[in-house]
């Protein structure tokens, strides 16, 4: 018998979140690495959720607080071999490649500043991710002013020329 539940992730207003799936021990070491090795200036915090021998919540950072914060979401998930990173001083399309370039990384479920919510299933062996709700619905279909404004945007912050 399966059971669904609905986590919401809680993170800082001005930080992004990254949750994925790996699938070995050395996952909080290999994205630390991948965080400072792509954008030193960024600060954050990661926490995985081992699935096996001692089943413990491994985490690093640089930053206690998004550290903290990291923990406390995958303790909320309690889902094995998944992994929480919350950034600051960076974009998670900074990011995305390194990441998904550790050889131990299986997906990523998300990456977004959105409010998120986890669909977690439980079972009698545990818990698993089965997908997640980031932000809202859309509103409607952008028209020639919504195109020139996110034309606007993307050169403003330096992603298009």
């Amino acid at each position: 018998m399966l059971q669904f539940d609905s986590v919401r992730m809680e993170f800082p207003s001005d930080a992004n979140i990254i949750v994925g799936q790996s699938h070995f021990i050395k996952t909080v070491e290999d994205i630390y690495e991948a965080v400072v090795g792509t954008v030193p200036q960024a600060k954050f915090g990661i926490a995985f959720n081992e699935s096996s021998g001692p089943c413990l919540v491994r985490s690093e950072g640089n930053d206690d607080d998004l550290r903290a914060a990291a923990i406390r979401n995958a303790q909320a998930l309690a889902a094995g071999h998944v992994f929480v990173l919350i950034i600051r001083n960076a974009y998670p399309i900074n990011l995305l490649n390194a990441i998904r370039n550790i050889p131990e990384v299986c997906s990523i479920f998300c990456a977004t500043a959105n409010p998120v919510e986890v669909i977690v299933a439980a079972s009698a062996q545990g818990r698993g991710i089965v997908g997640v709700i980031d932000g809202s619905s859309p509103k409607g279909v952008e028209g020639p002013g919504d195109v020139a404004a996110r034309k606007e945007f993307l050169r403003k912050i330096g992603y298009k020329r």
